[in-house]
């Protein structure tokens, strides 16, 4: 008797005190770019983006210590306005595309600075060339998104990094050295893989009524 008592009240508890598996999203890649403004010889800071981002997001808005952000970058996604530009930006003197033809960023912590808002640290290798990075990461919005129904989450960020740090120090005379990046990031849920279908019961019809004879 107190063994059926106590049996149903540990399996509660042990259900209670599980973690609950923060949801997993995949990065869009239409939605999501990542921007950069770069000193050009004191006289403006233009604006360079990237495209077509790739990546997981595991993300509880109950608990942000717990995301975990993992996305890689085409390098030659590259956009500055200027074909000939673009073209020098791209080979051996800046980002060496064709030998780092990919831009990754893994988390490591997740700071929560207030209910919609957390510090991002992570690893950056760009060129090459590993380094921490720190992202300013503002959450804009959860919800089911209103054209494809799907569970959706959008971020803003920024950050700053030094290009030299990754071995890009070409040109220091007209290019700055210090890089800033800003970031809008769209991740839709992942769906769920359908569980193991059951053996259809011989004894029962297609519309899992018994048959009768």
């Amino acid at each position: 008797m107190i063994r059926g008592v106590f049996l149903p009240l540990a399996l509660t508890a042990l259900l209670a005190a599980a973690p609950v598996r923060a949801e997993r999203f995949a990065i869009d890649p239409v939605h999501t770019r990542v921007a950069f403004q770069v000193s050009h010889a004191g006289f403006s800071s233009p604006i360079g983006s990237f495209s077509g981002a790739q990546g997981t997001l595991d993300f509880d808005p109950d608990d942000w210590r717990r995301a975990r952000v993992e996305v890689r970058i085409p390098v030659a996604t590259l956009e500055l306005g200027d074909a000939d530009w673009r073209r020098r930006v791209l080979d051996r003197t800046f980002f060496d595309a064709a030998r780092f033809p990919e831009a990754r960023f893994v988390s490591t912590q997740v700071e929560p600075r207030g209910a919609d808002a957390a510090l991002v640290s992570g690893d950056l290798t760009l060129h090459g060339v590993t380094r921490p990075v720190q992202l300013q990461v503002r959450l804009n919005r959860l919800a089911r998104h209103p054209l494809s129904f799907r569970r959706t989450v959008g971020f803003s960020a920024t950050a700053t990094l030094s290009r030299s740090d990754f071995g890009m120090d070409n040109w220091g005379n007209l290019v700055g050295d210090e890089v800033r990046l800003l970031l809008e990031v769209e991740a839709t849920r992942e769906r769920q893989p359908a569980g193991p279908r059951e053996p259809p019961d011989p004894e029962r019809n297609a519309d899992g009524d018994a048959r009768t004879n």
